[in-house]
């Protein structure tokens, strides 16, 4: 008898043997299949992610599109106008970034009441967004049409570079009621996870803000006014391109398209702690360029090419941590705990991921990115300095703003108000005693634009992200 058959002959006749080969084999079984089941699960969730996080890149990228066009296009009239339109681009961003609610809140009503199974109620919150940007917007235009000249002067604007702020400022303040209402569109189109028509739009109004760009400035001749006028008409032709057919769709599921009060009323309230929020992420931002203007006239003809930039590219992120809002959203209309904290940290780790994959590429491209902003090679220098150190940064960015998303999308719009509001303000304190104590030692431009720009990341965006995390840590959110 062979050593083989014995073998045999004995694993046959032991049964316990048998048994527990059986359990073994049981066990791994259901080991792979539960290993199985998450990367299926990780696997969906990434493809949702994606089919949300790519068109919503498109819509966020409009506005910042228009002024990294109008940099480039500007930057070639000269540095004076450059500077300019630094201060006057803070402006219309701070103004209409401050709006940004507009998006957020609407954006997790529609998905909170969708995942309840009540779309009429969630088109109507919708319509009621539509009409409160309209009156933000119009309020906002007059506002900062007859304040542009004091708000420029505030941020540091005199002389030449006051007179260009001021007619930049006054031309695209105009079309901020459409950029207002492309906000709301959006929070309707997100909510219903319906998010193509955006990119479609971005793109367009990219392409139409191009070609006005080049006809304005450099055929007629209209200097940085005609780089203004161009995307104000822009800002208008994407308002009407989603406010259509937000409308119709509205229309179709019996929602009332007259104002409503108590609904407008509803979604101010709703959306005043991201006011607040964004008030004060702007407030250090604004700081952040009031710092670079008394640094000097080079340093802030930098920080714009470079602040243009990472207003472009930081929506990438952003667009990962709305849609993780979106889906965080619904789940939790559903009351389905158990997929919120699953999409949390999956939306947690495809942040940092893209922040990765974008912080190395924006490094590489700042090193040659600043002769398409200034033919003058000291700004070149500066921007490279500027975009290099901001790459860095990129991941701990990914991830403040992929949990930053979830948040919103759980409707935790106070403790967002309260920590944003701390990490500005510590941000700025810190930011005020560089610039009195420090700044005055360092007279290289070059380690000027460097200090400023890891103060931003270690101080504002530090604290954002280690507020988020704690928080992300707990259920007090989900409830």
């Amino acid at each position: 008898m062979t050593d083989e058959h014995h073998t045999n002959e004995h694993h046959t006749n032991n049964p316990c043997t048998d048994e527990h080969q059986n359990a073994n084999r049981s066990d791994t079984t259901a080991n792979h299949s539960t290993a199985n089941r998450h990367s299926t699960g990780r696997s969906s969730t990434a493809k949702q992610i994606a089919a949300l996080a790519i068109p919503t890149f498109g819509q966020l990228i409009a506005e910042p599109t228009f002024i990294l066009i109008d940099t480039a296009i500007v930057g070639h009239i000269g540095d004076t106008a450059l500077a300019g339109l630094s201060i006057g681009s803070t402006i219309i961003l701070t103004a209409v970034g401050l709006c940004i609610f507009l998006a957020y809140s609407t954006t997790a009503q529609v998905s909170h009441l969708l995942g309840a199974g009540k779309r009429r109620e969630g088109l109507q919150a919708g319509i009621d967004g539509l009409w409160l940007a309209l009156l933000i917007g119009v309020m906002l235009s007059v506002v900062l049409f007859i304040g542009a000249e004091p708000l420029c002067r505030m941020l540091g604007g005199e002389g030449a570079v006051l007179d260009q702020a001021v007619r930049y400022t006054r031309a695209v303040v105009l079309g901020a009621p459409g950029m207002l209402l492309v906000y709301a569109a959006n929070g309707i189109f997100r909510g219903l996870q319906k998010v193509r028509i955006t990119l479609v739009a971005a793109v367009s109004g990219a392409a139409l803000n191009t070609v006005l760009e080049v006809l304005f400035v450099l055929v007629f001749g209209w200097g940085i006014t005609g780089s203004g006028t161009a995307t104000m008409i822009a800002q208008w032709f994407m308002g009407l391109f989603l406010v259509i057919p937000a409308i119709l769709w509205s229309r179709a599921d019996g929602v009332s398209l007259r104002p409503q009060p108590a609904g407008i009323a509803a979604a101010g309230g709703d959306g005043l702690p991201l006011f607040i929020r964004t008030l004060a992420i702007r407030a250090a931002m604004v700081m952040t360029v009031a710092s670079a203007a008394r640094m000097g006239t080079h340093v802030l003809a930098g920080f714009q090419a470079v602040n243009s930039s990472w207003n472009f590219a930081t929506n990438v992120l952003d667009s990962v941590g709305i849609a993780g809002q979106t889906l965080v959203g619904t789940a939790l209309g559903a009351n389905d705990h158990e997929r919120a904290r699953r999409l949390t940290r999956d939306t947690a780790r495809a942040g940092v991921t893209v922040g990765v994959v974008l912080g190395l590429a924006f490094a590489v491209v700042g090193l040659f990115a600043g002769r398409f902003f200034s033919p003058s090679p000291v700004i070149q220098l500066l921007t490279a300095v500027g975009m290099v150190t901001m790459g860095l940064f990129f991941p701990l960015q990914g991830w403040m703003m992929a949990l930053d998303g979830i948040l919103i999308g759980a409707r935790d719009f106070r403790y967002l108000a309260a920590t944003c509001t701390a990490s500005a303000v510590i941000y700025i304190a810190a930011l005020i005693a560089v610039v009195a104590l420090i700044v005055p030692a360092v007279p290289n431009d070059l380690a000027r634009t460097a200090m400023l720009w890891l103060a931003f990341n270690i101080v504002l965006m530090g604290g954002r992200g280690l507020a988020n995390g704690l928080r992300a840590r707990t259920d007090v959110w989900m409830r």
